[in-house]
């Protein structure tokens, strides 16, 4: 008897096995659930999904027919949007316009728009928590940072809390995209407490291994029971992926904006907060930097 298995580069198709002249039904095929999911990576100190995928589908007729009301509405809302202009107001308007509240939290519906995460989904034991500020008119980021990494022997480093904005999404689970190109700086009114954090804009890219390249850049909050107003110009944003910066800079595709997130990780154990009442744009015609990085040459000329 003789067993040939055929793999297949990882993250491609997963792990094929073959076993032929065996008892049995001749030529039988062994799958894999590997093969299925195609799932390689594995976060530490957690057991792999081993479920068909038929078995993670839930049906529900009822929500079925909502989800279908629900997207056929926002496809009449693009449809009626296209004829009066660019995001659905008149032309003049958007050549116009200098500047452009994007976020702003004025009720609980607005935090269902944002993600928290932080390393206990790793094992980790730092706690993030987001909920409304007094009067209900500002954003509550709060919790505890930890550095402890977990015990599952992989894991070497630990300590992060994670704010992000979710995808935005047309009809029909698509992908939509903020434009700012009309735009070239962020502006921000926080109220921290001395704590540095990263600010982190996810745009939309054109091959899948660079699904994990995010611009970054620093917020330095002052403390205390002031506000403060924050003017970041998109040109200071620079290019890293998994954490680390890369060599071949370029400019941010303010037009394919998918996220924006905050990140702390600054190895200070010990409880944290960020307050923030809205997250605007605006055109600031005294800047006129493109780029504040160097940008290599890949075949310079002699």
């Amino acid at each position: 008897m003789s067993r040939v298995i055929r793999q297949t580069p990882a993250g491609v198709c997963g792990l094929f096995r073959r076993q032929l002249l065996q008892p049995g039904p001749p030529h039988s095929l062994v799958l894999s659930t590997r093969t299925i999911h195609g799932r390689d990576y594995r976060r530490p100190g957690h057991s792999p999904d081993t479920r068909w995928p038929w078995e993670k589908v839930r049906f529900d007729l009822s929500k079925g027919l909502e989800g279908i009301r629900k997207h056929f509405g926002l496809l009449k809302d693009e449809f009626v949007g296209q004829w009066k202009g660019p995001e659905g107001r008149p032309l003049m308007e958007h050549m116009l316009e200098q500047t452009q509240v994007q976020w702003e939290f004025r009720g609980p519906e607005s935090l269902g728009q944002w993600v928290v995460s932080s390393d206990r989904e790793i094992g980790g034991r730092s706690e993030a928590y987001l909920k409304l500020g007094r009067n209900n008119t500002t954003c509550m980021l709060y919790g505890t940072l930890s550095s402890v990494p977990p015990r599952d022997g992989e894991t070497r480093y630990s300590g992060y809390c994670t704010l992000r904005s979710k995808q935005p999404l047309s009809s029909f689970n698509r992908k939509r995209h903020f434009d700012w190109s009309s735009f070239n700086t962020l502006v921000l009114r926080i109220r921290g407490d001395g704590r540095p954090w990263m600010i982190n804009i996810s745009a939309e890219t054109f091959f899948s291994h660079q699904r994990d390249d995010i611009y970054s850049y620093f917020l330095y909050t002052r403390g205390g029971p002031y506000w403060q107003d924050v003017k970041i110009p998109f040109s200071k944003f620079f290019l890293s992926s998994r954490g680390r910066i890369q060599d071949d800079q370029h400019a941010l595709w303010l037009d394919k904006v998918n996220t924006i997130g905050f990140t702390l990780g600054d190895k200070a154990d010990g409880p944290f907060q960020l307050e923030i009442d809205f997250i605007a744009l605006c055109s600031d015609r005294a800047h006129t930097e493109e780029f504040a990085y160097e940008l290599y040459k890949r075949n310079p000329e002699a």
